[in-house]
């Protein structure tokens, strides 16, 4: 492992360019564990109530009320969005980067990137943000910052439940707000997804044929068709190009772009830490 180490750095120093593909684990090696002592923090009484062990299970929990299921998902989003609890893996990639011509694409909704350093203009969000509501409908492609109404909603819930009256109402139809990730086909695709889009394919345009890296953080098979895929099919097209996958036990590339690969079956924060 640490030759392999030595040989991503080289590439990292080398590359003309850097795409970084990344995914839950990324944030896992970072902290934001949905199981444990985090869920216990802040989510004991649902627990005993409905009885389900971690963060991601109660997403999917279909609560009795509006304002019960907005109390629990004010504590989701402020847990996993605008708390502080990076352990320093993403503010060691951005170091890492920073002074390379690098981009972003990435399948996780924390934020995590801009809050570590990295350039707004350079991160596409694939699959929505926890800082955003959007109409349930929708009626509209807009989304909408939702960081003063969680505050509200936390700080006014009681028993479970948060005031009817905060309950979020989209303001064109009227119909309840949800969440902007990408769950089903209502999810919005607003105007600055779009531009974040195309940002992206005129980077990769843009550095066709050079010497890139493509540098996959805990990605898993999920939605292996957002960046996995394209990166693999991305560097067999480009004899100049490294596919380099850090995945704790699933570090895996076709034998197509092995001679290409680097594969680093390991922690991820711990690998950037060396």
């Amino acid at each position: 492992m640490t030759e392999k180490i030595k040989r991503l750095q080289q590439e990292i120093d080398s590359a003309d360019a850097i795409v970084i593909g990344a995914g839950a684990g990324l944030s896992t090696a970072a902290g934001f564990t949905y199981s444990g002592e985090r869920f216990e923090r802040f989510f004991s009484d649902f627990e005993a109530k409905y009885g389900f062990h971690d963060m991601y299970s109660g997403g999917f929990f279909p609560f009795e009320t509006p304002e019960e299921m907005w109390a629990y998902w004010s504590r989701f989003i402020w847990c996993n969005r605008y708390m502080d609890i990076d352990n320093g893996t993403y503010k060691r990639l951005f170091e890492l980067v920073k002074d390379k011509d690098y981009f972003v694409i990435t399948t996780n909704v924390d934020h995590q990137f801009q809050k570590a350093g990295f350039d707004k203009e350079r991160l596409f969000y694939t699959q929505g943000d926890y800082g955003l509501f959007q109409c349930s409908e929708p009626c509209h492609n807009q989304t909408y910052d939702n960081e003063e109404i969680v505050k509200d909603m936390i700080e006014f819930q009681e028993d479970m439940k948060i005031p009817t009256e905060l309950i979020p109402k989209c303001p064109k139809c009227g119909k309840p707000m949800t969440m902007n990730l990408r769950s089903d086909d209502k999810f919005v695709e607003d105007e600055g997804w779009h531009r974040a889009a195309e940002r992206y394919d005129d980077f990769l345009q843009a550095h066709e044929g050079q010497h890139i890296l493509f540098l996959e953080l805990g990605v898993g098979y999920n939605t292996p068709v957002i960046i996995k895929y394209p990166f693999w099919k991305m560097t067999a097209k480009n004899s100049n190009a490294v596919y380099a996958c850090l995945n704790f036990g699933e570090a895996y590339s076709p034998d197509e772009i092995a001679e290409q690969s680097i594969l680093i079956n390991g922690d991820i924060r711990e690998v950037l830490n060396v």
